[in-house]
Formats: structure tokens, sequence, C-alpha cells
């Protein structure tokens, strides 16, 4: 139907443009004298570019496009390079370039300089480059190149969308953080880097002694009671692997927890333990336990395309998602919101010894209230640890989290 329209809308603009000519020469042929003549030869370039244009084809264009490459992080620079060739030196009095860019990229181009307005007039080469100064986060599409053309009189018009579908992968900015791990006891939490050997497990309970037992796991006392050898069973503590757990909740703060999230699994990779991530957005995001290269590119990759769109509020994240069950080891979880649900769900987490630590993002100035600091000492009964962040202070000291 569209086509069909545009067809109609063309021939009636060429309708149009012979009527004024017949009437340009009416007027000539009728009332004579120099005003009428000179009239009908001024409108004469009109009339033969626009036919001319009707007859020429935007086919005879080739368009690419060139960026320097394709991954980069938030609040980079991009360039883009539009290259334009055509065969024909046909004169076009003007040409619109329009590069067909998502909407986060087009509200990051200033004074939409994505679209131009060339003068060719007889060249058959030319480029055209315009700069994103700083990339928003995301997954972001360039589809296509739209040219534009008309006359004189703006009645023929000439245009052609080339199909250019490319896509960048811009990954969440981060900053460099001093990372203490804290190993948590009943007696509290405090930060070590060095663990001894009696520090890597507890005693759980007894059992049989078996064949390859050490004699040092014999508990004399209860094998004396029951008349047999009994050895004491040890329950493992946490290791140093964790799980980031990322509030994806509509909020104003949710590119600075996106950045926070990237800053911490960045350290915490850097020390050389293992991490696993779970965001549950419009999609759910899971990223089992591991370190490594790998592992970087994975939580980057996920956080670079990661949204605020969660369907369920985080505390009910925390309690129902079958990842958080399947692991007895420390979780972080990175929210702007600070609520007694939340806390509640975290308790949880902490009744199966598994040690948490949550990290409240905050504005520049942004002032901590009064609820905030009441829920931080319920946390703190629970042994949960509660950390304000600020947003450009990510790395103004250490960050401790509770490990096992």
């Amino acid at each position: 139907m569209g086509g069909t329209f545009q067809w109609i809308k063309y021939v009636w603009k060429l309708f149009v443009l012979l009527m004024l000519m017949i009437i340009a020469f009416s007027y000539a042929m009728f009332q004579g004298g120099f005003v009428s003549w000179f009239l009908l030869y001024s409108f004469l370039p009109f009339f033969f570019y626009a036919i001319f244009l009707t007859f020429y084809s935007l086919e005879d264009f080739s368009i690419e496009r060139s960026l320097t490459r394709w991954e980069y992080y938030a609040n980079e620079a991009l360039i883009v390079k539009i290259t334009l060739k055509r065969d024909r030196a046909f004169p076009l009095l003007f040409i619109i370039i329009e590069d067909c860019l998502s909407e986060a990229l087009g509200k990051a181009v200033q004074e939409n300089k994505y679209k131009v307005i060339l003068f060719p007039g007889f060249k058959k080469e030319w480029i055209y480059e315009y700069k994103i100064s700083k990339l928003p986060r995301g997954e972001h599409h360039l589809q296509a190149v739209r040219i534009f053309t008309s006359d004189f009189l703006g009645l023929i018009e000439k245009e052609k969308r080339f199909e250019l579908s490319e896509m960048i992968l811009v990954h969440p900015a981060y900053e460099k953080l001093i990372f203490e791990s804290g190993y948590n006891y009943e007696q509290g939490i405090r930060s070590s880097n060095n663990v001894t050997p009696t520090e890597v497990s507890m005693v759980g309970g007894i059992r049989e002694y078996q064949p390859g037992d050490r004699l040092s796991w014999i508990n004399w006392k209860a094998s004396a009671k029951r008349e047999g050898m009994v050895t004491k069973e040890f329950e493992q503590l946490q290791s140093d692997d964790m799980v980031i757990v990322m509030d994806c909740i509509k909020d104003p703060h949710f590119e600075m927890i996106v950045s926070f999230t990237a800053s911490l699994g960045q350290a915490v990779l850097q020390t050389g333990s293992h991490i696993g991530f779970l965001a549950i957005d419009n999609d759910r995001r899971v990223i089992p336990i591991q370190g490594g290269a790998v592992c970087r590119q994975l939580l980057f990759y996920s956080l670079a395309k990661v949204k605020d769109d969660a369907p369920v509020a985080f505390d009910r994240v925390l309690s129902t998602d079958s990842f958080l069950l399947q692991h007895k080891v420390s979780y972080v979880l990175v929210t702007a919101q600070l609520t007694s649900q939340l806390i509640e769900a975290a308790s949880r987490l902490t009744a199966r010894r598994c040690p948490v630590s949550i990290f409240i993002i905050k504005d520049t100035g942004e002032a901590i209230t009064a609820f905030e600091q009441a829920t931080k000492l319920t946390a703190h009964k629970y042994g949960i640890k509660v950390t304000f962040v600020y947003k450009e202070r990510f790395s103004a000291g250490p960050l401790e989290v509770s490990r096992g």
C-alpha cells in the first residue's frame, strides 16, 4: 500500500511540473513581451533538471560504513566514516545523508551530526565522518544509511535506503578497586589475605573411623565413650568463591549499579578468586562460578546487555532463584534500595552459613536516610555487612566483603 501511494505521489508531482511548464509556455505565447518570455526561459533550467533527475537512479550509488572496532567501553569515543561512490557524474544539487542509528546512539551524537547535507556537484566519491563522544553502555545497532536528493523546486524527490546492519557492544565503564577479603566467623568480620590451615575447616560432628583417616582427626574422648575409634567430621568453610547478584529493578542509579558491579568483578578476578553472577531483567543472566579471562569476558558481556526491567523485586530473586540455592558461597548483593524485605531475604542465605555483603549505590551528595541507618543495624544483627558506595568514589578506599 505504501509503495502504491509513493508511486501516485511521484506521478502527481511530475504532472504538476508538466502543468507548470505548459502554463509558463501558454503565458509567453498569449501574453508576449519580454517579461513573459523571460519567465519561460528562466523556468526551463529548473524544468529540464527535474526531468533529467526523474530518470536518474540512485542505484548508481554504493555506500560503505567503516568503524575502528566493534567493542568499546562506556564513555569512549566512536568515529564513524561513511564513504559514498557512484559511477556517473550527474550534477546533484544537494544530497542528505542519514545514518540510521538506534535511539540510544542517536541521543549520544552531538547536534545530530549523523544526519548531514552535502553538495556533491559532479563528484563521484566523497567521505563523511561524524563522532560520538561518549558511547552509552549497551548493544547498539547501526541499521542502514539513507540518502535523499531533490530538484530545485522540491517536486522530484529521490530517496534510497542502503541496508548496512552492524552491531557494536559497549561494555560498562569500570574503575580500579582495592579489594580485601574478610573471613566471617561467629566472633565477627576481620580482613585477611592469608589463611592458616586451621582456618580452612571447622568440626561439624563425628563419624566411625575409616582407613586412611589421620591420627590428628581421632576424637579420643568420644572413642573412649563408644569403645570404638571415631574421627572428627569437618565442615568446610566457604572458599574465596563468591556470587555477585545485581538488582535490575528500574532505578535512576542503575548505570552506577552496573559500573560498580563491573569494577567489583574485575577486582575480585584479579585476585585469582572465582566468581559467579546473577541478574534478572527481561532475561535471566547467569554465569557459573569460574575465574580467569573467560569469566571476565562473560561478565562484561552480560553487563553490556543488562537492562533495568526486572519483572520481580530483588528480594524475590534472592528467595526463589535456583542458582542461589545450589551454591554455598559468599554472596555480594549490589543494589540502590535498602529495604527490610531485602534484609529478610539475605538473612535466609546467612542461615545457610553463606556470608552476605550488600553494597548500596548512592549518587554524589546523596544522604543516608534514618531508615537506611536502622536497616543497616538490623542487617548487622544477622551478620550481613552493608556498605554505602558513592558515585565517582568507588575506588576511594578498600572494599571488603564477608567471606567464609
